[in-house]
């Protein structure tokens, strides 16, 4: 197993980062993501949970496209937002190519203690290939794979801020933007939910079953 770390300082505030979160596909970094869909949220204990699939290419080294020939592989990414804390957490596994090869990142977003404004990331990744032979070697791209995807991911959500923001001056965002930054995650959290049980109502008497 490889193991890495990873830090990235975007000058934005906590609250600009959690809003651009959501909106940060596409952008001109973003070639790589097909599609990405939200499948599920809720809020509990004041923190937005949130589970979204998305589906990125898989362009792999001459010499493993003998072994993987899928072009496609499917991640599923779990976040969790705590305005109260002001923390953004994600956790994202591969759930496709599992055999070939396992990645499991960590990323937080915090505000930077040393540049007020500032909105710092850390990332932790752990990258692993248990086919004979070749787990050394698979294990070795999958590292330099993902810094450079890194890199992408950066630039794209810099991207993303700058066209969300694109006056210095508000990047100093008032209480009350922060705060309505902050009702508006909830209130997005509370219309999935009544989506999502009014889909179940709507399946549940589709297939003929009684209402609970």
């Amino acid at each position: 197993m490889r193991y890495c770390e990873d830090s990235s300082l975007f000058h934005y505030k906590w609250e600009q980062v959690a809003q651009a979160l959501w909106l940060r596909y596409p952008n001109p970094s973003s070639g790589h993501v097909l599609s990405e869909d939200t499948i599920a949220r809720r809020v509990e204990n004041g923190k937005l949970h949130s589970t979204r699939v998305i589906v990125k290419t898989n362009r792999m080294p001459k010499w493993a496209e003998r072994i993987v020939t899928a072009r496609k592989v499917a991640v599923v990414e779990r976040s969790t937002i705590d305005p109260a804390s002001c923390t953004i957490e994600t956790v994202t596994t591969n759930v496709g190519l599992t055999k070939f090869m396992t990645c499991v990142e960590h990323v937080t977003y915090r505000p930077c203690d040393k540049e007020p404004g500032a909105t710092v990331t850390h990332r932790k990744v752990w990258i692993n290939s248990k086919i004979f032979g070749l787990g050394y070697a698979i294990q070795k791209f999958g590292v330099e794979r993902y810094k450079k995807n890194i890199n992408l991911t950066d630039q794209g959500l810099t991207y993303v801020l700058a066209k969300l923001f694109p006056n210095p001056a508000n990047h100093d965002l008032t209480s009350s933007v922060a705060q309505d930054t902050k009702t508006r995650l909830m209130e997005t959290a509370h219309r999935a939910k009544l989506l999502l049980d009014k889909e179940k109502t709507r399946m549940a008497t589709a297939c003929g079953e009684p209402n609970a």
